[in-house]
């Protein structure tokens, strides 16, 4: 390193290939522009992703703390289940149920009303410029808001209500709120039989290779209550397994042509499917047989 007197004057050589920046770095002034303070892009929308990464690292932060809740695995025979949406999509749900938005007008209802309703909330920043922030002295703005509100509301209340109106008409229990039910009733029970603490022994079918058991496999009772008899619980379908035990061939076949809480007569059905009477009296005999080992 080079020394120098201190009263020495030291003269710095610049080089000259180095271009001079002289960009302003002092924010533009928006005060002369009424209702603008600070520009969009990226001053306004840096500050915006900055609030959604941190809702979304408190989201991710409930997630890994509380694991999700999983549904029961889907049962494609169950004829006691009323389909519904998470509570964030009842007002879509509902929509589609009125004629003009469903059937031969589903696009409308699907695709159009939605495109528009997201569309221009996508666009109310872009269309509503005004200056005012008062919501009373926005009024388009605001009126659009209050009757999306009311819109959505209504539409959530109303195909939730129906949901439950449709459970109590077909006298249907929802299968968590049944097997919740369950678990705080065998809750402090044995999981074992009452008298020896032993595994409870399954039923058995009665005469399996009886011709009854081939009409059964072609009847409608196996869509039901299942190949090995056992119906479906959760939708509150009961098992034939012992139904010899509560109930006699004449009143099985009563049953049949008549049906029986929320079963339908099911005689005609097994006319079309090709189950002639006699056969459909044999099949009768045989589920009468279906009796619990003593």
């Amino acid at each position: 390193m080079a020394h120098h007197k201190s009263d020495e004057k030291v003269v710095y050589v610049g080089d000259s290939r180095v271009i001079k920046n002289t960009q302003n770095l002092v924010p533009k002034d928006y005060s002369a522009y009424p209702g603008k303070s600070e520009a969009f892009i990226p001053n306004f929308l840096l500050k915006e992703w900055m609030v959604a990464v941190v809702a979304m690292v408190g989201v991710l932060a409930l997630v890994m703390s509380e694991p999700a809740p999983l549904g029961y695995p889907a049962d494609p025979t169950t004829t006691g289940l009323i389909p519904m949406p998470d509570w964030y999509f009842l007002f879509m749900y509902q929509l589609l149920k009125y004629p003009y938005t469903s059937d031969q007008f589903v696009v409308l209802g699907a695709v159009v009303l939605p495109g528009l309703l997201f569309g221009g909330l996508l666009l109310a920043p872009f269309l509503d410029t005004g200056k005012e922030r008062r919501f009373y002295k926005r009024p388009i703005a605001s009126t659009l808001m209050i009757l999306s509100l009311v819109a959505c509301s209504y539409l959530t209340y109303t195909s939730w209500a129906h949901y439950q109106h449709e459970l109590k008409e077909q006298n249907i229990i929802p299968e968590h709120i049944k097997r919740e039910e369950e678990m705080h009733a065998n809750k402090g029970k044995p999981s074992g039989g009452s008298s020896g603490g032993g595994k409870k022994a399954a039923v058995a079918i009665v005469a399996p290779d009886d011709e009854g058991a081939k009409l059964y496999a072609k009847a409608t009772c196996l869509s039901c209550h299942g190949a090995g008899l056992q119906g479906m619980k959760p939708a509150g379908i009961p098992a034939l397994l012992g139904v010899g035990d509560t109930h006699t061939k004449e009143e099985i076949l009563g049953i049949i042509h008549e049906g029986q809480g929320g079963m339908q007569a099911q005689y005609e059905d097994n006319i079309k499917k090709g189950l002639t009477e006699a056969e459909i009296d044999k099949m009768a005999e045989w589920l009468s047989l279906q009796k619990k080992a003593e």
